[in-house]
């Protein structure tokens, strides 16, 4: 990883913008009616699990998946008449371009989104599938949104930022205003950071509301651009991660004056607590959450000592997670959780054997869900053969019960 802002990271920033409690509440005048109001669940699964008592803000639910549609929506209806003629732009590759192009199209304004080219095509129709005319443009985010700036001034359309932007700040707070309103027990909120404008808007919210409340942010490790900038650090991020949706190089400067100015301390986690953090969603709560959407529940399970025993509220901020990458994260956890085994045996190659193995398993409980049998070029001699297994099973001690089992009959078997 190298830097990627250098000196300027650590400059102190100019001026704290204004953020307020009535702002928020503003807001949510605003776009009542255009954004959907979330449920707000107390989940006892994750709450035994997490040794915390914790409250999940379903923003999942919103009509294009993600909370992001709370800031568009409210800074598309401080438009003036000129800017609404003229349109809005928006540079984006995820949630945000769907949020702006819905809610332009609410208010009947026209919507030019600019993605890069690698964007799927998914991402892309579905943007386009609520009116919004798609620009692909750029190798990187960055060049998009350059081109969507220059755009912007071509045609004098309204730049709609996805976090960087007062009014689009105010209206993400909106998720923390309904979340105390629901649960004003609540202690503490896990909030997920990517540029900054969820965190900051919740925030200036809670505080407010309910002072003595703690906010934390939330990033994953390989993109903490967020927790370098407010320790003073040059940004140094990169690498894969399924918390693409807060995998950002360059924070907002707004967010980062408010969070610095108010002593945000925001929480970095590792990548295999966001997978843990997505099944566990998934099988615990039965909600569907983006790696970004289960990153405050991930800062539970990487930093229990901080939320023991506390009430807390958990954005889900966004559900669009890709199917088969959903799939492989639960498949990862099963494994890890000992709950499915990949076994590799050497076995004689006589006749029976595949029956005795199966018998053994059976015996135990042992569901067998795949079997690879590579009888004629694997194996080191022709007197011998190579199985691989993959089983599936109640917990660690049935696996290793059924281990223990096939050894017993003189089976080598070594774990995948």
């Amino acid at each position: 990883m190298s830097p990627l802002r250098g000196e300027a990271a650590i400059l102190e920033p100019a001026a704290v913008p204004h953020v307020t409690l009535a702002d928020v509440r503003a807001a949510a005048a605003r776009i009542g009616g255009a954004v959907l109001r979330t449920p707000t669940i107390r989940c006892d699964a994750l709450s035994r699990a997490t040794g915390a008592r914790v409250h999940l803000k379903l923003d999942n639910l919103q009509a294009t998946g993600a909370f992001k549609e709370r800031g568009a929506a409210n800074r598309i209806a401080l438009l003036t008449a000129r800017e609404r003629a003229a349109g809005v732009i928006a540079m984006s590759a995820g949630n945000h371009a769907q949020a702006v192009a819905r809610h332009a199209a609410l208010a009947g304004i026209g919507a030019t989104i600019v993605m890069p080219r690698f964007t799927p095509a998914t991402k892309v129709t579905r943007t386009e599938g609520w009116g919004a005319r798609v620009v692909l443009h750029g190798e990187t985010l960055a060049e998009a949104a350059a081109h969507a700036h220059d755009l912007a001034l071509r045609d004098g359309l309204t730049f709609v930022h996805p976090y960087d932007d007062i009014a689009v700040i105010a209206g993400q707070g909106t998720a923390a205003l309904e979340m105390l309103e629901d649960a004003p027990g609540l202690e503490a909120l896990a909030v997920p950071v990517g540029g900054g404008g969820l965190l900051t808007g919740c925030a200036a919210a809670a505080l407010e509301l309910k002072p003595g409340i703690e906010v934390f942010g939330v990033e994953v490790e390989g993109y903490p651009a967020m927790a370098q900038r407010l320790a003073g650090q040059p940004v140094s991020v990169g690498g894969p991660t399924v918390a693409e949706g807060i995998a950002v190089r360059d924070v907002g400067e707004k967010p980062f004056a408010w969070l610095k100015h108010h002593r945000i301390e925001v929480l970095v986690v590792p990548e295999r607590a966001v997978e843990e953090a997505i099944a566990m969603l998934a099988e615990g709560a039965k909600v569907v959450a983006e790696g970004a959407g289960a990153a405050g529940l991930a800062a539970l399970l990487a930093h229990p000592a901080r939320f023991a025993g506390k009430a807390v509220g958990i954005p889900v901020c966004g559900g669009n997670i890709d199917a088969r990458a959903l799939s492989n994260v639960l498949l990862r956890q099963l494994l890890r959780d000992g709950r499915i085994l990949r076994l590799h045996l050497d076995i004689p190659d006589r006749p029976g054997m595949l029956a005795d193995i199966a018998t053994r398993i059976s015996a135990l409980g042992g569901n067998v869900i795949e079997v690879n049998h590579q009888q004629l070029f694997g194996a080191p001699t022709v007197q011998s053969t190579e199985l691989d297994l993959m089983v599936e099973v109640r917990d660690a001690g049935q696996g290793n019960a059924i281990i223990a089992a096939l050894q017993a009959g003189n089976y080598v078997v070594r774990r995948g």
